[in-house]
């Protein structure tokens, strides 16, 4: 599968895991005693996470050599 592909493949991903990610912040904020975010704001960490983890990802499955 060419890259523009897989790029599109993980599109839905990237809503869903924000979604996730707002759910469950809203589940455990109240223990810590932080505020829960919005899912843009869970969308925003998430591409952040997204972009740190991505190379990170490439190294490991060799595509840097």
């Amino acid at each position: 599968m060419s890259g523009y592909f897989r790029i599109l493949a993980a599109i839905p991903g990237f809503f869903l895991s924000s979604f996730i990610l707002m759910l469950l912040w809203g589940a455990i904020a109240p223990d810590f005693g932080i505020v829960a975010i919005s899912y843009v704001k869970a969308m925003l960490i998430n591409i952040t996470l997204w972009l740190a983890v991505a190379p990170l990802a490439a190294v490991g499955r060799g595509h840097f050599r």
